[in-house]
């Protein structure tokens, strides 16, 4: 019964990362296509694309945060070599984008502090 319970809460946390991620890929490429347009006006901006670029990786790190909570459930239940293997993949893989999404956050912040 534990079993059971807690597969299925590692199922719709692994759904909810899936949600999180595509909620963040919808609204970036509605900000990307609105970015783009302003082209034809002349109002197109690099500092938008950075920021876009901040904010998709923001969810992508929020949807990595609760796969790696799934994995972490998965790898209870059923403890190998390639669970572990998996998890260690993604928390590295979480590690590195956070490290360079602040790294950008903080660029951005930095060029925003000069526009002012």
């Amino acid at each position: 019964m534990l079993t059971t319970f807690l597969n299925t809460l590692a199922t719709i946390i692994s759904v909810t990362s899936l949600l999180i991620v595509t909620y963040g890929a919808l609204i970036s490429i509605i900000s990307f296509l609105s970015n783009e347009f302003k082209r034809f006006t002349g109002k197109y901006s690099t500092t938008n694309i950075r920021r876009l670029r901040a904010t998709f990786g923001t969810y992508l790190l929020l949807g990595l945060e609760f796969l790696i909570a799934s994995d972490i459930l998965k790898t209870v239940l059923e403890p190998t070599l390639n669970e572990l293997g998996i998890l260690g993949g993604i928390v590295v893989l979480r590690t590195i984008l956070s490290v360079f999404l602040n790294k950008e956050i903080k660029e951005l912040e930095v060029e925003s502090e000069k526009d002012e």
